[in-house]
């Protein structure tokens, strides 16, 4: 009996002696910004004809559009995606009556999209284009594609910063990180916007040199990252 009193006795004082532990819940941000060039150039274009008969406009625009579409080709290769964005056949009217709308001509409009993936090339499509008919240059835009490898290093570095944060805060507290209960992350792509270009000094400027020069600059990766996690002490 006094050796089974000792051995409980020694046993409850073990387990007063015994620290209790608990987990804390943290909630951490990372941000990472990395500058890329950009792999994608958009390029937005039209071909706007005009005639006193609207079927005139029409054919006029759709010999011209083909046209446009076939240098773009040429130039570009097959790996240039061209896409209709907008057709419009309105009618024109004389500003200068007084009572009654009198239509003048037509107005015929075909916008394209053009994406591509040779940044080199873009200023020779542009000359291409204006010279096969393309009369109104809208704008170009530089972009990076979703499945760069960019966009993960740039969520990679965010996500590293975070935890980082995580084990300092776990070191301080004399604990351990169990689990990362949730993790929300978003990223945006800035830079280079809209390139606005006159389609009528591109067309006169074509005929004097090579090619249209285009500078794509940098793009800007910004990734954030929130983390929450679990910590024991």
């Amino acid at each position: 009996m006094l050796l089974i009193s000792t051995c409980l006795s020694l046993l409850l004082v073990a387990g007063c002696s015994k620290k209790s532990s608990h987990t804390t819940k943290v909630t951490i941000a990372g941000e990472a910004v990395t500058r890329i060039e950009p792999d994608t150039a958009v390029l937005s274009l039209s071909v706007v004809t005009q005639s006193p008969q609207a079927v005139t406009a029409q054919q006029e625009n759709a010999r011209k559009s083909d046209a446009v579409a076939n240098a773009v080709k040429a130039i570009a290769g097959t790996n240039a995606e061209i896409k209709t964005s907008d057709y419009t056949l309105q009618p024109q009217y004389d500003p200068r009556a007084s009572r009654l709308p009198k239509i003048i001509g037509y107005n015929a409009r075909n916008s394209v999209i053009i994406t591509l993936s040779e940044l080199k090339g873009v200023g020779a499509v542009i000359d291409a284009a204006s010279k096969a008919g393309a009369n109104s240059i809208d704008g170009i835009s530089f972009v990076l594609k979703q499945t760069s490898p960019a966009r993960g290093q740039a969520l990679a570095d965010a996500t590293e910063q975070a935890m980082n944060k995580v084990r300092s805060i776990a070191q301080a507290l004399d604990g351990r990180i169990l689990r990362v209960v949730e993790e929300n992350e978003n990223s945006t792509v800035g830079g280079t916007g809209p390139i606005d270009y006159d389609s009528n000094i591109l067309a006169e400027e074509s005929k004097t040199r090579a090619a249209t020069p285009i500078a794509a600059g940098q793009l800007s990766i910004q990734s954030k990252v929130q983390l929450i996690v679990e910590i024991e002490n």
